[in-house]
């Protein structure tokens, strides 16, 4: 029988730790990989079936080996303070759940002392209770806690009810039950370890399958906000679908990078995926860029030329701009998309488009239909699912994440080691509104890695005039409301805010270093923070 050692239980504590008490932890897939492998060789290095064996066999040949009616072995449910019976005579596991405070064995894990009763009839409490429901009569008991061997802990206990020929348990009969206890305490702890490292395991492979999915060409798609989550689940369905996409979001929001997304995660990621700004072509050139030309069509065609629609064949054809797209082209268009064929410039010959088709536009198609900028035709035949890019404005809670990412990537482009952000800048972030969205924020975090020196923190003196005169007026009007404002509540508000954000840039961002200078504990502090929502 293999018995897990201490460092490994030790391991897997401190990695509960880790997930259990920061919620917004976010590790590199890197990482994520490394401990989701690592759990995986702890889970395989014994086996817990093994374990239930062993505990079972002990609550079968106890009650033969001291003389008793009944043995229960009970374990407390990890991160509660429910007690469960996990084996016993004629028991179900969980069948009997004994209150912390009423009953014996609940005194017994909370003192970590075993105990005697040699009068329960006497003793009103939790077996009493159950007696009067299953008509079994409990005489007596002696009961031991089963202590953790990888920490100062009670992780269980074991009773015994009712010795035989009515006789009364002896100091002898609890000092064996004592040391099986403290032999029961390995395969215990080994069934709630692993318990626990399922529980680790599956947050581990959500949070790998997230950021595998996650990731286009080594580009990362953060995705904190339900906004983007919604997104990307979207994504996840239309890839496997054969069916035409367009994309709806303003400049900068990433149609180009959802666009790949769905043809990586897609049955033709291995074929070409050929991206086209309709804006940034000459309306004389669509017509030969898009169907292609044979030699001599026209003046300077030396050669043939296949176009953007039959180059990708099998693969995938992203029209960005698609609301640029000339009237007087588009016709053409509506029969390749229909029909799968068009015909190259200075030719009559058909050529067949096998191709998946992605567009996107930051106006709305559907003003422009009315408008007459846009043939409805069109628009219907070019994609069946719609899928709406929410602004950066409007998914806050991906700010601080693109912030950090960027200025992690920005930091190895640069070949510098800027240490991060003020808490003035952050706060800056989450409260701009971004009309330039993700590209402006990567735009902002490279000028603001550029200006700061290795080793610092990036202040708010060093952001673009756009953000630096947001600042300005937001503390300007702060300044008006503060001066104002002479209520107590108000300046108590306003003295604790600024101390906290004072400690917290001296240390950095250091919430325990940040506790320490304003004298006060770290749980504390945390409360302040999520009160003043300084939360970052």
């Amino acid at each position: 029988m293999k018995i897990i050692n201490l460092q490994t239980a030790q391991y897997v504590n401190t990695i509960y730790k880790m997930t259990d008490s920061n919620p917004k932890t976010r590790f590199s897939r890197k990482h994520l990989t490394i401990l989701k492998n690592r759990l995986a060789q702890v889970t395989g290095s014994w086996s817990v079936e093994d374990y239930r064996m062993f505990i079972t066999f002990y609550s079968r040949i106890l009650p033969e080996l001291m003389n008793a009616e009944r043995c229960t072995i009970f374990i407390m449910e990890k991160g509660s303070n429910k007690i469960c019976s996990i084996f016993g005579t004629g028991l179900q596991e969980k069948q009997i759940e004994p209150p912390l405070e009423g009953s014996i064995v609940g005194q017994v894990i909370e003192s970590g002392q075993s105990r005697i009763e040699n009068s329960l009839t006497d003793y009103r409490g939790y077996h009493s209770d159950t007696d009067e429901k299953t008509g079994f009569v409990s005489r007596n008991l002696i009961c031991s806690p089963i202590k953790g061997i990888s920490a100062n802990s009670v992780s269980g206990a074991i009773q015994l009810l009712n010795k035989a020929g009515s006789e009364d348990f002896t100091e002898e009969d609890l000092g064996r039950l004592d040391e099986v206890a403290h032999f029961l305490s390995v395969s215990i702890e080994s069934v709630v370890l692993n318990q626990e490292i399922l529980t680790i395991a599956s947050y581990f492979d959500k949070e790998v399958e997230r950021l595998n999915q996650a990731i286009v060409h080594g580009t990362t798609i953060i995705a904190e906000s339900p906004a983007m989550r919604e997104v990307l689940d979207l994504v996840r369905i239309v890839s496997n679908t054969p069916v035409n996409v367009l994309i709806q979001g303003e400049n900068g929001t990433g149609k180009e990078l959802i666009a790949r997304m769905i043809h990586e995660l897609g049955d033709r990621k291995d074929k070409q995926f050929i991206p086209v700004n309709c804006a940034c072509i000459p309306e004389s050139l669509v017509e030969s860029e898009f169907f292609g030309h044979e030699k001599g069509a026209f003046t300077g065609a030396e050669q043939s030329r296949r176009g953007y629609f039959e180059a990708s064949s099998n693969g995938t054809l992203f029209l960005d701009e698609i609301g640029e797209m000339p009237l007087s082209i588009q016709p053409k268009f509506l029969r390749a998309i229909q029909e799968g064929e068009g015909s190259r410039l200075g030719t009559s010959a058909t050529v067949q488009y096998n191709l998946r088709l992605i567009s996107a536009s930051n106006r709305d198609l559907s003003v422009e239909i009315k408008n007459n900028r846009f043939r409805e035709d069109l628009f219907f035949r070019l994609f069946s699912v719609e899928i709406v890019l929410p602004p950066l404005r409007e998914r806050k809670l991906d700010i601080l994440p693109l912030a950090q990412h960027f200025l992690a990537q920005t930091n190895q482009n640069f070949g510098k080691q800027v240490a991060g952000f003020s808490v003035e800048v952050l706060e800056l972030f989450e409260n701009f509104s971004w009309p330039g969205n993700v590209r402006q924020l990567l735009k902002e975090v490279e000028r603001l890695v550029a200006l700061t020196d290795n080793g610092q923190v990036m202040m708010p003196n060093r952001c673009s005039r756009d953000l630096l005169s947001f600042f300005d007026n937001r503390y300007k009007r702060r300044r008006e409301t503060d001066y104002n404002d002479l209520a107590i509540p108000a300046g108590t508000k306003r003295l604790e805010v600024d101390l906290i954000k004072k400690a917290l840039h001296r240390t950095k961002g250091n919430k325990s270093q940040a506790a320490g200078l304003l004298c006060i504990t770290r749980q504390g502090l945390l409360k302040k923070i999520k009160r003043y929502a300084l939360e970052f």
